[in-house]
């Protein structure tokens, strides 16, 4: 900490900043600053302050930059890979003709959300997650999840898809067990399984015949609309939704607002 350095940056005297941090030691009537030595560090309250204060003036400046840009400057959205390469990529042309003032550019990550350090507007993401409660979420669609494999598996009627090989992905270790425990089912043990680092690869498993794979809806329902998958025995609320989380409020942005909205509009929302 260095007083003299803190008034060269804000074009005052080494005194004139002295005086308003004791002014506002006064005030709040606790020490903000330990001097020992020469040196000066700050006590516990003064640690507690800086955090807020950034986070204020950090939160100013963005509201300042968003309303310089307006609208001309890229919706940054970060989605779930998985969800951005079988969902969102396919229809981003739609929204683009619908609004062809809004750029939109997509980083692929998923899980907990960092908007400090990744710069993003938005973040798509499953709610399997606890997120500051400083953040602004909305709730695009539930999410729906259900068995499915390559037609070709089920030459024997849909029930068949329980007897087969289970596909299982890393990220979603626990998909097929709480998928039969949400259904009450009872698990047939198939034999043999295949796992998969990635979701979408999982997927991709599925589609190539290597067995069944629990799928969400939003992931497969091109595939099965296409015949590359079939989903016998439907889809089912799992406790989950996909959300979008924004750290600053929708209303003061209409690219977040008409974004959220096509978004809901795709899923009849």
């Amino acid at each position: 900490m260095n007083f003299g350095r803190a008034g060269d940056e804000l074009f005052v005297t080494h005194s004139a900043v002295s005086k308003q941090i004791r002014l506002l030691e006064e005030d709040l009537g606790v020490s903000l600053f330990e001097r020992r030595n020469r040196a000066v560090f700050l006590t516990d309250a003064g640690r507690r302050l800086l955090g807020t204060m950034s986070e204020v003036f950090r939160q100013i400046s963005d509201c300042c930059d968003e309303i310089k840009r307006g609208g001309a400057a890229p919706l940054v959205v970060s989605c779930e890979p998985t969800f951005t390469q079988r969902w969102l990529i396919p229809r981003l042309p739609q929204f683009n003709a619908l609004h062809p003032d809004i750029e939109v550019h997509v980083l692929a990550a998923g899980g907990p959300v960092s908007f400090d350090r990744s710069h993003i507007d938005l973040a798509l993401r499953r709610s399997d997650f606890s997120w500051s409660p400083e953040l602004f979420v909305e709730t695009v669609v539930e999410e729906r999840v259900g068995p499915v494999c390559a037609p070709r598996l089920l030459a024997g009627g849909g029930d068949e898809i329980l007897s087969l090989p289970r596909i299982h992905s890393v990220t979603r270790r626990d998909a097929w067990a709480r998928y039969l425990a949400d259904n009450r089912i009872g698990d047939p043990n198939p034999p043999g399984s295949h796992a998969f680092e990635h979701f979408y690869l999982s997927i991709e498993a599925a589609i190539a015949g290597l067995g069944a794979a629990i799928g969400p809806e939003p992931l497969v329902a091109d595939a099965v609309e296409s015949g590359q998958l079939v989903a016998p025995l439907g889809f089912s609320s799992n406790g989950y939704s996909y959300i979008l989380l924004s750290r600053l409020a929708f209303e003061g942005d209409t690219r977040k607002r008409d974004f959220l909205a096509w978004l809901r509009a795709q899923f009849g929302r």
